[in-house]
């Protein structure tokens, strides 16, 4: 059993839902990313969404693309993201993480020698947010292969049809985009989200993340109630941008450990047979 599906089965036989924090690696340096990267289990995280840099990441709103931007005038690479990866790796055997991004730079180094090296890495799936199912056996072949998932996305915009097709080969879980449109510009509307999700359930037996439109511990709360994961990244980017040269107790690394603590505090206290229902 893989670290994610051991994770949710965790989850479930406690029914809870997870909070899965979302940072940038090398965001806003190498040593302060791989720094909260190591606090974030601590502060609560059961999963944990690590992007990978790109110069263009057009899925994403202001937040997620700054600390993108960020980290590459840091000096990020792939390289050095799996570095954080495997050095995070050294400390934690448990928490899942997975990889987020786009296809670019995996094309760019091959994507069999890119999944051999995450595997190697000890990374456990992998999100590429511009790579469709009917293009993504290049990727989705090689993770099978090394125990990789391959995590789909589901939006408000998936019909019938094109769901059949997202679940077929989906691995992990499925991440449902809670709003049409970019990251952090807006917030979900729960009544939908919990109506697209007893949709999605018809079609699949996979868990079910919510992500794109929390911010807050009372809309991760909200969330839990009805998925088996809440997704939480522009905050947590922003906070990271607010406090990058901040000396002390006021820094990067203690205000998302402060920040991710209540979101996983307000995740965590719902509990009972409706979480993920």
């Amino acid at each position: 059993m893989s670290r994610i599906a051991q994770r949710f089965a965790e989850l479930k036989a406690q029914h809870r839902a997870a909070f899965v924090p979302f940072i940038t690696a090398g965001d806003p340096d190498q040593e302060t990313s791989r720094a909260i990267l190591n606090a974030l289990p601590g502060a609560g995280a059961d999963l944990i969404e690590l992007g990978m840099p790109f110069s263009d990441p057009m899925a994403d709103g202001p937040a997620v693309q700054a600390s993108s931007q960020r980290a590459l005038k840091a000096g990020a690479t792939m390289a050095r993201t799996l570095e954080i990866v495997r050095d995070f790796r050294t400390r934690d055997r448990k928490t899942p993480i997975v990889l987020m991004g786009y296809y670019n730079p995996i094309h760019a180094m091959g994507a069999e020698a890119f999944v051999k090296q995450v595997a190697a890495a000890g990374a456990d799936g992998l999100i590429i947010v511009d790579l469709p199912p009917e293009e993504d056996a290049v990727l989705q072949t090689p993770a099978k292969a090394a125990g990789i998932d391959v995590i789909r996305l589901v939006t408000p915009t998936t019909h019938e049809a094109r769901l059949a097709k997202v679940v077929i080969g989906a691995s992990g879980f499925l991440y449902y985009v809670s709003i049409a449109g970019v990251t952090g510009t807006k917030s979900f509307a729960e009544a939908e989200v919990k109506a697209a999700l007893a949709r999605i359930r018809k079609a699949t037996d996979l868990p079910i993340a919510v992500g794109f439109g929390i911010r807050t511990p009372a809309q991760a709360g909200a969330i839990a109630r009805f998925a088996d994961a809440a997704v939480v990244g522009s905050a947590i980017v922003s906070a990271i941008g607010d406090h990058k040269g901040a000396p002390g107790k006021d820094n990067a690394v203690t205000k998302v450990t402060e920040l991710c603590r209540a979101l996983a505090d307000s995740i965590h206290a719902v509990t009972g047979d409706k979480v993920g229902a």
